[in-house]
């Protein structure tokens, strides 16, 4: 297992909220992060708003720190930028629309204070406007299945479950939610960071796949619990969703899978890709059907540049996959719940 160097920083956390044209999720929930973090240093990076995001911050929080950019560069370029700039033993990337609950720092420094190899983890996910049911982006831990499709313990497609704590348990996971993760600073820029290239979407799978391959873990603490509004840049609905969904999936596997399953998984993900642009098409959906279509050329487009971020990675058979379809399990056995899945499947 990799071993961490420890650092010493002057300050342990860093809370760090990228902002897109948030500003009444500022005004809504950057005053209870504050009161509800007292141990972390809370920093707002402004990923080129066109809202009066800036104008808030400078009125109603002059003593937070902000961090001002003239281009938006997505999540994945705005939290590289943003974090070259911070020092701090861990940053916590957190959401603007995530309410936190007290004492939600605590329960995850310790954890990475105790397990040295653990370069991230994730609280549990709870969805702000239903507070008794998992919500959509990470629930109580991030998974995978063999064709590269993600899911949740706590949410399988788009069927989330209500939380009764029967997750409520600490363990690996293979991905933590983006929504809100707690990473080990020295190990995030010896990654490399996020792939700028993902934009938004993934970009927190692919940084923990590769830290996986690498030799390092990823968890969940369920003892830190969130509320997460959800679709707060780009709604569910939105085609250009279902393009980065779609586009950073195929580099996302191209990138990362073992090279003997690699041609097999990719010509199967054309296919199913392929059968999803249709029941896009059938049920109205044409612009969702064409972010399909679009996604896919950009990924032949950029075959040669994925060639050289792959060449340069490690790729290896790694724990927490499920070696099975999650599609299958949901869509043709009906299976709706993490618990109903076997677990000699995870390997």
């Amino acid at each position: 297992m990799r071993q961490i160097e420890q650092a010493h920083f002057m300050n342990k956390t860093a809370v760090v909220i990228l902002n897109y044209n948030g500003a009444h999720f500022l005004t809504k929930f950057l005053p209870t992060a504050i009161e509800r973090s007292p141990e972390a240093e809370i920093i707002v990076a402004d990923n080129a708003s066109t809202d009066d995001s800036v104008e808030i911050m400078q009125r109603d929080f002059p003593n937070i720190r902000l961090l001002t950019y003239e281009t938006n560069e997505g999540y994945a370029g705005g939290y590289n930028r943003a974090l070259k700039e911070i020092e701090a033993e861990y940053y916590i990337l957190l959401n603007s629309d995530i309410e936190v609950t007290g004492h939600w720092i605590k329960p995850m420094t310790e954890l990475m204070d105790q397990e040295p190899e653990l370069v991230a983890c994730q609280p549990k996910i709870l969805a702000y406007y239903n507070k008794s049911r998992f919500e959509y982006a990470g629930a109580s831990g991030g998974f995978i299945d063999q064709y590269g499709y993600p899911f949740c313990r706590g949410r399988i497609m788009e069927s989330t479950e209500s939380d009764t704590d029967q997750y409520n348990d600490s363990l690996e996971i293979f991905w933590a939610t983006g929504a809100c993760m707690i990473v080990r600073s020295n190990v995030f820029h010896e990654l490399g960071g996020f792939d700028t290239d993902f934009f938004a979407h993934m970009e927190e799978i692919d940084f923990c796949w590769r830290a996986k391959n690498v030799g390092y873990k990823i968890k969940v603490q369920p003892q830190s619990v969130v509320y997460h509004v959800g679709g707060g840049t780009l709604p569910k609905t939105s085609p250009q969703k279902t393009y980065l969904n779609f586009r950073n999936n195929f580099m996302l596997l191209y990138k990362n899978l073992p090279s003997k399953r690699l041609f097999r998984v990719i010509a199967l993900r054309l296919i199913l890709d392929g059968v999803a642009g249709i029941k896009f098409l059938l049920e109205g959906h044409a612009k969702d059907m064409w972010a399909v279509v679009r996604a896919h050329f950009y990924f032949y487009r950029h075959l040669s540049d994925l060639r050289k971020k792959r060449a340069a990675l490690s790729q290896n058979y790694i724990s927490q996959i499920y070696q099975g379809s999650i599609v299958w399990a949901h869509f043709i056995k009906g299976i709706k719940k993490f618990s109903a899945l076997k677990p000699e499947k995870f390997s």
